[in-house]
């Protein structure tokens, strides 16, 4: 009789023990992204002689050319900013108002490049601006996750026009590049505000 006091009791703490220790359900964990340590905004000129055009660039970006691109026509003065720590590009793409590549069809273009990223964006917004030297743009803010969030036109509406757009050397995601996009939206507004042709 001893025995089966026992036994029942024994069964009954050797169940619990098992039901008890089972682990938790597993939860998910949300999303994290590297931190990224962002150099202090700082600037130098471009200012070449055999360019039509000057303007201020981050100190930890380069200037470089798309050696065929030199070789056409229409593009001798398609330079880009390029910024390795963040592994981005500053694509400039300047023309010269001509009667065959006037502003309007010029603008309208930029605008075209622009809004070929609606597809993927959540938005567009395109505030206008005048510039201290006395040039006139549009920037073009693109959300979510389009593969350039800024863009950007400026001209001084007779001569000259040039198109500008960031783009990151990464599959688009708004929120992994969103600390890094916006340290760079900085650095072309500035390029822009600095910007003035010869």
């Amino acid at each position: 009789m001893m025995n089966r006091n026992m036994i029942i009791p024994a069964v009954l703490l050797a169940g619990m023990a098992i039901t008890g220790c089972r682990p938790s359900p597993p939860v998910p964990k949300p999303r994290a992204y590297f931190k990224i340590d962002l150099p202090e905004h700082r600037y130098r000129q471009f200012d070449s002689t055999s360019f039509p055009f000057t303007f201020e660039f981050p100190v930890y970006g380069r200037i470089s050319q798309d050696r065929d691109l030199i070789k056409e026509q229409h593009s001798p003065y398609w330079i880009n900013v390029d910024v390795p720590e963040l592994d981005a590009t500053i694509y400039l793409s300047y023309k010269a108002i001509t009667p065959q590549e006037p502003l309007d069809r010029l603008i309208d273009e930029s605008y075209k490049l622009s809004y070929a990223h609606d597809i993927r964006a959540d938005y567009i917004k395109t505030p206008q601006f005048r510039t201290p030297n006395g040039l006139v743009g549009v920037y073009y803010y693109v959300g979510g996750n389009a593969a350039s969030s800024y863009q950007f036109f400026i001209t001084d509406e007779q001569k000259n026009f040039i198109r500008g757009s960031l783009y990151f050397n990464v599959t688009p995601n708004a929120d992994s590049l969103k600390p890094a996009s916006d340290f760079m939206k900085k650095d072309m507004e500035h390029l822009v505000q600095t910007f003035r042709f010869k």
